[in-house]
């Protein structure tokens, strides 16, 4: 089993921590994994991502040019990957801040509504766990309990009453994906 992810979209919505946490949930699983985070000189706003690969073989390269799912969360991210997308792959993506959807017929589409989820939720710096939960439903590579785990190594002692938060919101995206 390899799998080569993509997250993208702009600083601030979580796109390196959800591949931190995804890597972090992989090591847990005790698979190989790299990550590799990509992003502007700007803290919020500019454009971020994050390349996750988990396999249970060793891997060659961080260094990807198609990716087995993306998970892309806005317009620019949508136009710069979506043709990245191996044939046969996946596109995760939020409609609320796509303004064009994707085109692509030879990949599985899933559109998730991440934001709405967060809205009903009442937790907006949740967005990311949505559309983790979204992802493990999905392309189940690793286990909800190896996240909420990885979720804790990477979240400072200070915020861990957040984790329950973060796991409801993870069990939302599982839900929200048909």
């Amino acid at each position: 089993m390899k799998e080569e992810i993509i997250i993208a979209g702009f600083g601030g919505q979580g796109v390196l921590s959800m591949g931190k946490i995804l890597a972090y949930a992989g090591l847990m699983e005790d698979l190989e994994v790299t990550w590799m985070p990509s992003y502007g000189p700007e803290q919020r706003g500019g454009t971020a991502n994050v390349t996750v690969i988990l396999s249970d073989a060793p891997i060659s390269s961080p260094v990807l040019n198609s990716y087995d799912t993306a998970v892309l969360l806005n317009q620019q991210s949508l136009d710069k990957f979506e043709s990245k997308v191996k044939p046969g792959g996946t596109l995760i993506y939020d409609p609320y801040s796509i303004h064009h959807a994707p085109t692509r017929t030879d990949i599985t589409l899933v559109p998730v509504d991440a934001m709405e989820a967060t809205f009903e939720l009442a937790s907006s710096k949740s967005y990311n766990m949505v559309l983790l939960g979204a992802l493990l439903k999905v392309r189940p590579i690793v286990s909800v309990d190896a996240v909420m785990r990885g979720l804790k190594k990477t979240l400072p002692e200070r915020h861990h009453h957040l984790l329950p938060v973060n796991k409801d919101a993870i069990l939302r995206g599982l839900e929200l994906v048909k």
